[in-house]
């Protein structure tokens, strides 16, 4: 395993509250508790308010952790990448020690506390997640290989198995299913990105797909998992997790993502002269604009399918299980 990157001893300027917060990835952690939540909240199962509250609060804590972590060890990569050059540990900003120490202390309060506080299946299932994502996905998959992201999705795949364990100290399969949807969305999702930030990668010398096998051979290989991902996404209706408002949401948006996916594979997306231009996240050149459509409709996806779900269990709106 590679020793850890030195990072800067002197920081520029005196790090602020905010930085810390950033550390913590808090769009990421956002997406984390959503997901969560979504489970805890679909295993039907009834928790104590408090209970409750506790448990998501240490998938957040856990989620920062992870976060905090990847940017101690990721700060020299970071540094040569627009996207992420400004985050506080290439900055100087905040020290490495000061990142390491944070991610650390963070861990094992929320995985200590998940564990006395509600179980700990969900506390070794949190632990789990954030040594696959910190060590496992950040200090070897990242830059190893160009399947990093196909492994390492299993990290951001959990967050709802972590909830569904939270509240019933169980993992049925409908949990796993959650599980398997956000782990099949994931490279689609951020290959398109990388399809249109592949110049950034290069520079920092992290092996994504579109430099390993080449942009024609990413853009076939996301219409294929595009393929394979919406057919999971209807599953759920037909396992007593989903209502009939999922099922049409979960159809529809498949439908779409394919299409945006199909376009994609027609592009000419991540080829010489189609490379983003600028910092911006969704300013690309012409030929980038599928990568970025296909992207961006990718996020809006998975929420409105865990949204949906969400809901339908809040409100009490029947499953279709009809399967059974």
């Amino acid at each position: 395993m590679a020793m850890s990157p030195a990072l800067s001893t002197t920081a520029r300027a005196p790090a602020r509250w905010q930085d810390f917060v950033q550390l913590l990835k808090p769009r990421v952690m956002s997406l984390v508790v959503f997901t969560g939540l979504t489970g805890l909240v679909s295993a039907d199962h009834p928790v104590n308010p408090i209970l409750g509250a506790v448990a998501i609060l240490c998938i957040a804590v856990g989620a920062g952790a992870s976060g905090a972590l990847n940017m101690w060890y990721d700060a020299d990569i970071d540094a040569k990448m627009r996207r992420t050059r400004g985050r506080p540990g290439p900055a100087g900003r905040v020290q490495g020690a000061d990142a390491l120490a944070l991610g650390v202390v963070l861990s094992l309060f929320s995985v200590m506390l998940m564990g006395m506080a509600l179980n700990w299946l969900a506390a070794g299932l949190l632990a789990f997640t954030i040594f696959f994502y910190a060590v496992v996905y950040t200090m070897w998959l990242k830059r190893w290989t160009a399947q990093n992201i196909v492994i390492g999705g299993l990290a951001g795949a959990l967050p709802p198995v972590i909830g569904w364990a939270a509240a019933s100290n169980s993992t049925p399969l409908n949990a796993w299913l959650l599980c398997a949807i956000i782990f099949m969305w994931t490279p689609p999702h951020f290959w398109a990105l990388s399809l249109y930030t592949s110049e950034d990668y290069k520079k920092a010398g992290v092996p994504m797909m579109p430099l390993v096998a080449g942009p024609s051979s990413t853009r076939r290989q996301i219409l294929i998992y595009s393929l394979l991902f919406t057919p999971i996404c209807i599953v759920p209706a037909f396992t007593g997790l989903g209502g009939p408002v999922y099922l049409g949401v979960a159809a529809l948006g498949g439908l779409v993502f394919v299409l945006l996916a199909f376009r994609l594979f027609r592009s000419r997306a991540g080829e010489v002269g189609a490379q983003r231009n600028d910092d911006g996240l969704y300013d690309v050149r012409a030929g980038a604009k599928d990568a970025r459509n296909l992207f961006a409709f990718s996020i809006l996806y998975l929420s409105l399918l865990f949204a949906t779900l969400l809901v339908e269990h809040l409100i009490g709106i029947k499953p279709l299980e009809l399967l059974r």
